[in-house]
């Protein structure tokens, strides 16, 4: 007889915990509130507080149901624009590299356009550099005679007349201290 009872009682055991599953694959749909006046309303259609309370339920029910579409419709607005910010970021971040590339290739060509306003100081003779530094701005003859070889600065200075040369001196001065 006990061996006539196991097999029942697993298959009630097998059976509860199939309906089990089948209410947890059908959890999300069970748990939704619907109102259904009609439903609800059978046989209380002579009690008012019944009838307040089922209109008030049903209309609660419809304002959750639009709260629910607006959110989701603001959650699709959200991600269109998370998109378009994404993609602007990206293209700002590409144009950004792009100015660093191009202000990178404009500085190294000031700075090769430098050198060979150094190099040809170099290769001039003191009295004509000092002519022509003596015309240009203080600050940027300073530069230059900052930047040729010493030598060459000092024969270039001591052509300079000596009103001008304290002024490229101080200027040249200023240079060195900001570079410290």
């Amino acid at each position: 007889m006990r061996r006539a009872i196991l097999p029942v009682v697993g298959g009630i055991i097998a059976l509860a915990a199939a309906s089990q599953a089948v209410m947890l694959i059908d959890g999300a749909a069970r748990l939704r509130a619907h109102a259904e006046p009609a439903a609800l309303m059978a046989g209380c259609t002579d009690v008012p507080e019944a009838v307040a309370l089922s209109d008030e339920l049903r209309q609660r029910g419809l304002r959750i149901e639009r709260y629910m579409q607006d959110i989701d419709r603001r959650k699709a607005e959200l991600a269109v624009a998370q998109k378009q910010l994404t993609d602007k970021l990206v293209e700002l971040r590409k144009l950004r590299q792009q100015i660093n590339d191009h202000d990178t290739s404009i500085s190294r060509g000031q700075t090769d356009d430098i050198a060979r306003i150094i190099a040809l100081y170099d290769q001039m003779k003191p009295e004509q550099a000092a002519q022509v530094l003596s015309n240009l701005p203080p600050d940027f003859a300073a530069q230059i005679l900052a930047r040729v070889q010493p030598e060459t600065g000092a024969r270039i200075m001591a052509s300079v007349e000596p009103g001008q040369a304290a002024v490229l001196t101080s200027y040249m001065g200023a240079i060195r201290a900001a570079k410290n």
